[in-house]
């Protein structure tokens, strides 16, 4: 059985997709579930991307998961493709602001109250707005985030990896834009790969890889995956609603 590192307890969060209540929900969960359990050497939330996009609480999943990092060295939020996407529509990139719209960007801005474009405003314009509007501390946050981290035999990212190619030399596009070439591949992978991006009815759970994207934003279900040894459990919203959880687990 693969384990995590020795001491090490982990949660990996699935895509939130803007969906604040899940988060909140989630997080009440993983506390519950951690503070039964005997006090852990070290203890990291693992949050695997797609933190924005599509559902309709995006600044405020920032705000939380932006904080509670600054606050703790618990909790580490890996990069996703709809961050990647909106970094770089708000370089200025119009063809890429136009795409980032398009694949959930419209959702985001609203939750920063921008205006939807209005009929005959030009492009540029919009951006300027929306560039305004995103705090720039939490952009040059969201461009330092890493792609991937590893525990024991788990190595924890947004998409996927290149079948075939050695761990340590994964390219930025595959780690967040993967998906056909690597689930179907039933290959060791030299590691069990913890993912979101690929939106599942179940969590799938492989020899080489678990995946986690149980489509939030549209199913009401976040799910979260506890590592412990070489123990492995499933928490999840289950479409239920919490209250606000303030900081991390202990």
């Amino acid at each position: 059985m693969p384990s995590v590192e020795s001491g090490d307890r982990v949660y990996a969060i699935g895509d939130i997709h803007g969906r604040f209540d899940l988060l909140q929900c989630i997080l009440e969960k993983i506390g519950e579930h951690s503070a039964a359990l005997p006090p852990a050497k070290s203890l990291h939330l693992v949050f695997l991307g797609d933190i924005i996009d599509r559902g309709p609480d995006s600044a405020k999943v920032l705000e939380l998961l932006y904080s509670l990092e600054r606050k703790s060295n618990r909790v580490i939020v890996l990069l996703g493709n709809h961050e990647e996407a909106m970094l770089q529509a708000l370089k200025g990139d119009l063809n890429a602001f136009r795409s980032w719209l398009a694949f959930g960007g419209e959702e985001t801005l609203r939750s920063f109250d921008v205006a939807p474009r209005t009929q005959g405003e030009d492009l540029r314009d919009y951006l300027a707005r929306a560039r305004s509007a995103v705090p720039a501390h939490w952009t040059s946050w969201l461009a330092r985030l890493p792609l991937s981290v590893r525990s024991g035999d788990y190595l924890f990212v947004h998409a996927g990896i290149r079948p075939g190619a050695p761990l340590h030399r994964q390219v930025r596009e595959d780690l967040l834009w993967i998906r056909g070439d690597f689930l179907d591949d039933p290959r060791d992978h030299g590691a069990v790969i913890v993912h979101g991006h690929s939106i599942e009815p179940e969590v799938a759970i492989r020899d080489n890889r678990i995946g986690i994207d149980t489509g939030a934003y549209r199913t009401g279900i976040l799910t979260a995956l506890y590592l412990e040894g070489d123990r492995q459990e499933i928490l999840s919203t289950d479409g239920q609603l919490a209250g606000v959880v303030e900081g991390v687990p202990a």
